[in-house]
């Protein structure tokens, strides 16, 4: 019963606040983060299941993943991600919570000609903040760049830079995605994308993925995405679903 007056008081949350506020933008479900900033005052989650196939040995859930977000201004907004994950290699089986990341994410430039709109992110993983599986020696920190340019009404283009670290060598991965939105109507729309990892010293992988965001109203999306790996060393495909909500 609880649960379903919660459910209840979120939809007219939103339904209330969706007269007045500009359709939710989130950082999922693509690998490219928006340069967005959640409105100033709000309280945005954006939440997903994730199943990944590895390799012919290994497989992965996300059971879920959760990108909490609140917007201290117009310029700034607070983060914080969890995630439980469930893993399975060579029928071994364990899962837990992974390490927990705060951060923030800072508006740079808006859009203005060829200079796009422009945030930075950066997170930082905090070791001992997981289960005892999942736990790195040090902390993990993240960043990158994101931008955007509007190519039109309907096409966006969009692709982020940078770089993170897995809390157990010095080594950087470095990042890069690149991705192209296309809005079919108000309330429909889908992406392509393609994306990579570049570890320090291994081979970089590389991905491709796409997939549908619906507007249920200003404040409500839901996501079904999949991808798969274009390079032998990356996933060999996975598939996503989830949804964002803004309060």
């Amino acid at each position: 019963m609880k649960t379903k007056i919660l459910y209840l008081f979120l939809i007219v949350s939103t339904s209330i606040y969706s007269q007045t506020t500009e359709p939710i933008q989130a950082d999922r479900p693509d690998q490219t983060e928006t340069p967005a900033i959640v409105p100033k005052g709000m309280f945005q989650v954006e939440t997903g299941f994730t199943f990944q196939k590895n390799d012919a040995f290994s497989k992965s859930f996300s059971l879920p993943t959760t990108l909490w977000k609140y917007g201290v201004n117009d310029n700034f907004e607070l983060r914080l991600i969890t995630e439980f994950d469930s893993e399975i290699v060579d029928n071994e089986k364990w899962n837990g919570l992974a390490p927990i990341y705060i951060g923030f994410k800072v508006k740079l430039a808006e859009e203005k000609g060829v200079i796009p709109k422009t945030s930075f992110i950066a997170h930082i993983g905090l070791p001992n903040a997981a289960s005892s599986k999942y736990k790195t020696d040090y902390f993990a920190p993240e960043f990158r760049f994101v931008m955007q340019h509007t190519l039109s009404e309907k096409f966006s283009l969009s692709y982020n830079l940078g770089a993170e670290w897995d809390g157990f060598t010095a080594q950087t991965t470095f990042l890069y995605t690149l991705t192209t939105g296309y809005s079919i109507n108000e309330k429909l729309g889908y992406y392509i994308e393609i994306f990579g990892f570049a570890p320090q010293n291994k081979k970089a992988n590389h991905n491709l993925d796409g997939g549908f965001t619906y507007l249920i109203n200003n404040n409500f999306m839901v996501d079904l995405s999949s991808g798969i790996g274009l390079t032998n060393n990356a996933p060999l495909h996975y598939f996503a679903c989830g949804f964002s909500i803004r309060i």
